[in-house]
């Protein structure tokens, strides 16, 4: 997903690491589809609860990665062109933590 505020066209912070995001997807995907599958197979609740845990601290782990790259990426670059454009950028960033602590 694109923002219209991105200051370089299709390259995003986090795109040196790409190829390992896309590998914990997939590792927490596999995780999501075994808790369905012990929901499925009337496993014990706190077995599934410790399941969910660990899938929540991976997506955590994905959330504050993607948070430092832009960071140190979009940020950084955006408060280098102008101090608008910086301050623009840490309000996109405070939001997504804010976001990221509500849930």
């Amino acid at each position: 997903m694109s923002s219209e505020n991105d200051l370089s066209a299709g390259h995003h912070g986090y795109i040196d690491d790409k190829n390992q995001y896309l590998q914990r997807m997939k590792r927490i995907e596999g995780q999501a589809r075994g808790i369905a599958k012990m929901i499925d197979e009337e496993k014990y609740c706190i077995d599934i609860l410790t399941q969910v845990s660990a899938l929540t601290r991976a997506l955590q782990g994905v959330a504050t990665g993607l948070l430092d790259d832009h960071l140190k990426h979009c940020v950084l670059d955006a408060a280098k062109l102008s101090d608008d454009a910086g301050l623009e950028k840490i309000k996109e960033a405070t939001d997504a933590i804010n976001r990221l602590v509500r849930s």
